[in-house]
């Protein structure tokens, strides 16, 4: 006798397009109903684009079919959006990567290639295989973070190899040319210089690359995003009202180019004296989540302002890898956890990294 139980059983079989996991692991099914001799499944998905539903309504009933049950599928789905420019249908430019995270801010000076640059050496630490493209084409400072400013690219045929540094791999203009040499370019130009520094370089198969993007929300943006499928977004700020108002742009974005924002990092939030180790409230604190709640995204650390940082940054030894005691290490750690399950649930990979303590994360002293 047909059931319920039994169709569910095998359409774990059936994996949504592009992903690893499968339709009943999402809880896309949300009912099945038994007439006679023929199982009427109802699906929704997230996705607005035809084709995704009719791989699955053709799969399901394939592999119903195949075990001598008849079915009808029927699937709902939002509608298709009006923009079309959005990043899951671009083309892909790099598909050796598996995913790729934007790094952004509505403007400069929030800390967004300290956070960039932390986030993917955590990841490193886990075992995964990290990449960083320096988009802001304007301001490359990650050479100058991870210390290999006076370094050079070698050539391979007509492509750059990426530079390896403390497990990652990395490119970005500021080792393309001259140090302090400023870039007069207009748009066209920026547009095609990102799309050269993701396609032009011999990117390993890696698991995440991080994209430090150029402060705004302007052609850069952009382009990536009809480059490249991105897998999720950080936006950057600090507490003050006036950088928050620009990190709403910057999450408007995001909205707009129909990239899931994984969530938000609060720089500068409370001083940490390196004499006492007490926090101090400067800038004010806990308002990024104000506007995490309203764009329905969590925020994923709060990172105080602490000598060691920016003594890292400065010299090319990053705090998470020589200062890991340090509260702002612990709670990097913890925000790049909290990104790959974000990572995870969108890309459907399942590999796990592991978690930090709860006690080390908030910093107790």
């Amino acid at each position: 006798m047909l059931n319920e139980s039994e169709v569910k059983k095998l359409l774990n079989s059936v994996t949504y397009p592009d992903f690893k996991k499968d339709i009943v692991a999402f809880g896309f099914i949300k009912k099945i109903e038994i007439k006679e001799d023929k199982a009427v499944v109802l699906l929704e998905i997230p996705s607005a684009n035809p084709e995704v539903a009719s791989k699955i309504k053709t799969d399901a009933a394939e592999v119903l079919h195949q075990n001598g049950i008849k079915s009808e599928i029927i699937i709902n789905q939002p509608k298709q959006p009006e923009i079309k420019s959005n990043s899951k249908s671009g083309k892909n430019i790099a598909p050796n990567i598996k995913n790729f995270v934007m790094i952004s801010s509505g403007k400069g000076g929030v800390g967004k290639s300290t956070t960039t640059v932390n986030l993917a050496l955590a990841l490193v630490e886990q075992g995964k295989k990290v990449g960083i493209l320096d988009a802001d084409i304007y301001g490359p400072n990650i050479p100058r973070m991870l210390g290999v400013a006076d370094e050079k690219p070698e050539v391979s045929g007509s492509k750059l190899k990426p530079l390896k540094v403390y497990g990652l791999e990395m490119m970005s203009m500021g080792v393309l040319m001259s140090e302090g040499q400023s870039l007069i370019w207009r748009g066209a130009m920026i547009m095609k210089a990102i799309e050269q520094l993701l396609g032009d370089i011999l990117w390993s198969d890696l698991d995440v690359l991080f994209i430090d993007m150029p402060p705004g929300t302007g052609d850069a943006q952009l382009t990536l995003a009809q480059s490249v499928p991105i897998t999720c977004g950080v936006c950057v700020t600090t507490p003050q009202i006036v950088a928050l108002d620009d990190a709403k742009r910057s999450l408007d974005m995001f909205e707009k180019l129909h990239i899931t924002v994984a969530g938000i990092v609060e720089n500068m939030s409370g001083f940490i004296c390196p004499d006492c180790n007490t926090e101090y409230d400067i800038f004010g604190q806990k308002t990024g989540a104000q506007i995490a709640k309203r764009y329905n995204t969590s925020v994923l650390a709060e990172i105080p302002i602490e000598p060691k940082i920016r003594e890292g940054g400065d010299n090319g030894k990053p705090v998470i890898i020589f200062h890991s005691d340090t509260i702002s290490a612990k709670r990097y750690k913890e925000a790049a956890l909290a990104l790959w399950q974000k990572i995870d649930g969108l890309s459907g990979d399942n590999s796990t990294i592991q978690p930090v303590s709860s006690k080390a994360a908030c910093g107790a002293n």
